[in-house]
């Protein structure tokens, strides 16, 4: 019986990192963030629903959803994010559900779903293990900041709309500090998948 194991964090926490060291072990996994993607391409149910709720003012010239337009009206409007989530996350949960039992059918021993909104999404009973990667806040906010070159402002209200990293700390079975160098949070990992008995 495959070991099915939920890897979350926080935005900016390095999660993708880790994620592509399983990828590099030949570890499936299954993205929560691509999965979404599909989801919301035309002609899925799920984007037809976003259309019908925010207008086509969010699509760009070719029919796709501007996801930064859309991004920018439900980081800042609680029931808006709402409305988006309860559309989306069922049409990402059953794909993510199809994908695992594909998984488990080819017999992988192990296969990990990343699911950044884990705990958010109420999504813990798809997985039996959890993997949470833990960055401290101020490192968060500079990392996110840097990347999507966000003022202090847009970074932290993208932060905000999450379970902060120290809530998840308590939920999760297994933690990977990634506040040190790729190497430090390696090792972690490996110690991680010992104690999986992998």
């Amino acid at each position: 019986m495959a070991t099915i194991v939920g890897l979350t964090g926080g935005i900016a926490s390095g999660k993708s990192t880790i994620s592509n060291m399983l990828k590099n072990r030949g570890i499936t996994v299954i993205d929560a963030d691509i999965e979404a993607r599909l989801a919301v391409e035309p002609g899925q149910e799920a984007y037809n629903q976003i259309v019908e709720h925010f207008g086509r003012e969010i699509l760009l010239r070719d029919g796709s959803i501007d996801r930064a337009k859309l991004g920018e009206i439900v980081f800042n409007h609680e029931n808006e994010r709402h409305v988006l989530n309860g559309i989306v996350h069922p049409a990402v949960r059953k794909q993510m559900n199809d994908k695992k039992e594909e998984a488990i059918k080819r017999g992988d021993s192990i296969a990990v779903l990343d699911i950044p909104l884990l705990f958010e999404s109420h999504l813990t009973e798809l997985v039996k293990t959890i993997i949470l990667v833990y960055v401290d806040a101020e490192v968060q906010l500079e990392r996110l900041m840097t990347r999507n070159h966000y003022s202090e402002q847009e970074a932290l209200a993208r932060i905000r709309s999450q379970m902060p990293l120290m809530e998840k700390k308590k939920l999760s079975d297994f933690i990977i500090d990634n506040n040190g160098t790729i190497e430090e949070s390696e090792e972690q990992l490996n110690h991680i998948l010992i104690k999986l008995g992998l």
